[in-house]
């Protein structure tokens, strides 16, 4: 995997139900994981990477899609409810607390309607208009991380929950 902001991440190997990779960002150490598992089930891969790594929560950073945000629209937040997201909805079970950080990643696009059925709708690819936000919001995403990763939660939270110029800040 090559992210928009030029860390070249090889997400490659197998690991507690996951794909992972090791990187050093901004002189940190850090483990890349994308769970393999059903989404209900990613908890699972979580909770099996945190033990064998030892990983606190407070080091943890969950990124998750939500189709309550505008598309590409950032939400970052300390701890917090699943908000109906089901991969949050099994890492909070697995781990047995809230009380982890987590990165939302806004996918409500414009073919988006309340009450759409979501596992259709994640399926579908995004509209062409849509491609330039998405690129955008994964550029600004990847910023975020850098931010949390260097300077902390709280001031990627100031820095990246503002919304971001000619995207919705709610749908």
């Amino acid at each position: 995997m090559r992210t928009p902001a030029g860390y070249g991440i090889r997400v490659d190997r197998f690991d507690c139900r996951a794909l992972v990779g090791q990187a050093r960002v901004e002189g940190k150490m850090v483990l890349f994981a994308k769970p393999q598992t059903f989404m209900n089930l990613s908890g699972e891969s979580v909770k099996g990477l945190m033990q064998k790594y030892e990983i606190d929560r407070e080091r943890l950073l969950v990124i998750a899609d939500d189709a309550a945000l505008p598309l590409g629209r950032l939400r970052l937040r300390r701890s917090g409810s699943d908000g109906g997201q089901k991969g949050l909805r099994s890492i909070i079970s697995c781990l047995g607390s809230e009380d982890f950080p987590r990165l939302r990643f806004g996918i409500a696009g414009e073919t988006f309607r309340p009450g759409t059925d979501l596992s259709d709708y994640v399926l579908e690819r995004f509209g062409k208009a849509e491609r330039e936000d998405v690129k955008q919001g994964i550029e600004r995403a990847c910023e975020a991380v850098r931010v949390f990763l260097t300077r902390g939660i709280e001031d990627a939270m100031n820095e990246f929950n503002r919304p971001q110029e000619g995207v919705p800040a709610e749908s």
